[in-house]
């Protein structure tokens, strides 16, 4: 074990796995059956949590009266899923996830998506069971950048902030990580402004550039 940390703290959508092209994919395909093109600027929200609805009303104000929810609604989700199917963790996770535990690491995750969301994706993976702790947004009443999920994960560890260390891709789950405590890595997803990450202790491309022994103690 690294001295000083006894936990990771992994996001999840976006960081361990992308399903953030995935996602923005399948609603652009939806957009294009009706003849029209998805407005990108600010589809990904700046806070955690569900924004479903509020994508299908704007889609829905786009094509007119004609608009039927549910057909929309199972088309996408079942473009989604085939995307889904051959979706791995991101590049360079993997080795982490191997190294933290031959390290003597605990592992938790820490995500503002549903516990069916992250555990389906994670148990196709075969990768549930290396997260001895499991925090998610439908068991806290704030969502990123509130630090609610993160201080859930904390007590189920039983290990204190500045024993643990947060990995994020959105400046929201930074801001969140660190008001919960945490020292925070940060790998922005693509669709991240790169230049509103300055809280991060660590930036990163990819979890692929650098080891993570070598990560850990650029923390220390």
């Amino acid at each position: 074990m690294l001295r000083g940390i006894d936990a990771l703290v992994f996001d999840f959508d976006g960081l361990l796995m992308d399903t953030e092209s995935t996602l923005l994919e399948c609603w652009r395909a939806e957009w294009r059956r009706h003849g029209l093109r998805l407005d990108e600027t600010g589809f990904f929200a700046d806070h955690g949590g569900d924004v479903t609805e509020q994508r299908y009303a704007e889609l829905a104000a786009a094509v007119g009266p004609g608009f039927d929810r549910a057909t929309s609604h199972a088309r996408r989700v079942a473009h989604r899923d085939a995307l889904h199917a051959g979706l791995g963790l991101a590049p360079g996770i993997r080795d982490w996830l191997d190294r933290a535990g031959a390290l003597g690491l605990r592992l938790a995750v820490a995500s503002s998506s549903p516990r069916s969301w992250v555990e389906h994706h994670l148990a196709r993976t075969g990768d549930l069971d290396r997260f001895a702790v499991r925090a998610y947004g439908d068991e806290v009443a704030g969502h990123k950048p509130d630090p609610a999920v993160y201080l859930l994960a904390l007590r189920r560890l039983g290990v204190a902030p500045d024993r643990a260390v947060a990995f994020e891709d959105t400046p929201h789950g930074v801001a969140a990580a660190k008001a919960a405590g945490l020292r925070c890595v940060a790998i922005p997803n693509r669709y991240a402004d790169q230049s509103r990450f300055a809280a991060a202790d660590l930036l990163l491309r990819a979890a692929a550039d650098l080891p993570l022994a070598e990560v850990l103690s650029a923390l220390a």
